[in-house]
């Protein structure tokens, strides 16, 4: 039997692969939640979940600290992994329909390099004002701030082409860059260090409390976006076209602007930059479910939950007692994809415009 992509765009294909991402991505939980220095098989880590809401069903951890790693260790991260790499994806995938193209990711407009700077300021500082808190507050609000920068030096006579808005995110991420190589040298050997690690991105030391507010942000964002996936549909018609059948193209592009300035910064602030996972996980959807955004939206979101719980498992796994930046393990998986996708492109539509 063999299935033709993209899928017809039918409500049975949408629940088809919504419904075959959910259970991949359980089953990715199960399996990294089971997977380390200690192993816990996944009817014990089943077990231990039914127990948890109040189920009194399957076995439990035999091991004596088995339910303490499930449950302040790694129930937290793989949660948190899950909430970025949606949050990640579902703003890539927003981002492309927004602007018309294919390239745009959340980088575009500055949230990444933005919650950089923030974090490194309050890092080379040494800025507590928040406590633990204060480096992810500092980089979700640099996020923020940047994004609306960006957007309020692209707007002219109150309209914002994409272009401009693409070309002023350009600049103020190379302004950045450079504000970021200033602290940097501004530093000492420990902040450098400090920095260089926050910009290559881990999930590692993730807690309840920042999953806490991590979760609802995210699904806050992820909803927006779905809410706003038909009037995508219609701008990608183009601006005239989407005005000629009543949509505010304006409001529109302002609405997604801060919803993914918001996601992206909800991300970056407690696992730092994570490449790669915005731009490639809507192409993939994209070959499987097609442009319609009613279920490339979503589907992106579950997508990038499953890419980035498989890619922090790899992290933690590949070398014994050793952590990998998860930036790292997704630009090494994200490059050969994206590459592979750009030949794709070219030798079926002759490349993306």
């Amino acid at each position: 039997m063999s299935v033709s992509l993209p899928l017809p765009p039918t409500k049975t294909s949408r629940r088809l692969v919504l419904g075959v991402l959910t259970l991949m991505l359980l089953l990715a939980l199960v399996v990294a939640a089971g997977t380390g220095q200690l192993q816990i098989p996944a009817n014990e880590v089943i077990g231990s979940l039914l127990h948890k809401v109040g189920l009194d069903w399957g076995a439990l951890p035999s091991h004596p600290q088995g339910e303490a790693t499930l449950w302040q260790v790694r129930f937290p991260r793989l949660v948190m992994a899950a909430l970025v790499g949606a949050a990640l994806a579902c703003a890539g995938a927003v981002m492309q329909g927004v602007f018309g193209n294919p390239l745009a990711e959340p980088g575009v407009v500055g949230v990444s390099s933005g919650a950089a700077v923030a974090a490194a300021a309050v890092i080379v500082f040494d800025l507590a004002t928040f406590g633990a808190w204060t480096v992810a507050l500092a980089a979700f609000i640099g996020g923020l701030v940047t994004t609306f920068a960006v957007y309020l030096l692209a707007r002219d006579n109150g309209r914002t082409e994409v272009v401009t808005l693409v070309l002023t995110g350009v600049a103020i991420n190379a302004m950045a860059g450079a504000a970021l190589a200033f602290l940097m040298f501004l530093g000492d050997t420990s902040a450098r260090e400090e920095i260089i690690f926050w910009q290559m991105g881990s999930l590692n030391g993730a807690r309840n409390e920042q999953v806490a507010i991590v979760l609802p942000i995210a699904l806050l964002g992820i909803v927006a976006s779905i809410l706003i996936a038909r009037k995508l549909d219609l701008l990608a018609l183009g601006d005239k076209a989407a005005r000629h059948v009543g949509i505010d193209v304006e409001k529109l592009r302002i609405l997604a602007i801060v919803v993914v300035a918001v996601l992206t910064a909800a991300a970056v602030s407690f696992a730092g930059i994570i490449a790669f996972v915005g731009l490639i996980i809507p192409h993939l959807m994209r070959m499987v479910v097609g442009p319609g955004h009613r279920a490339l939206v979503p589907a992106s979101a579950l997508g990038g939950a499953v890419l980035l719980v498989f890619a922090d498992l790899w992290a933690r796994t590949a070398i014994a007692f050793a952590d990998l930046p998860i930036g790292m393990v997704t630009s090494l998986i994200g490059g050969p994809v994206f590459f592979w996708l750009l030949r794709r492109a070219r030798r079926t539509a002759g490349g993306w415009a």
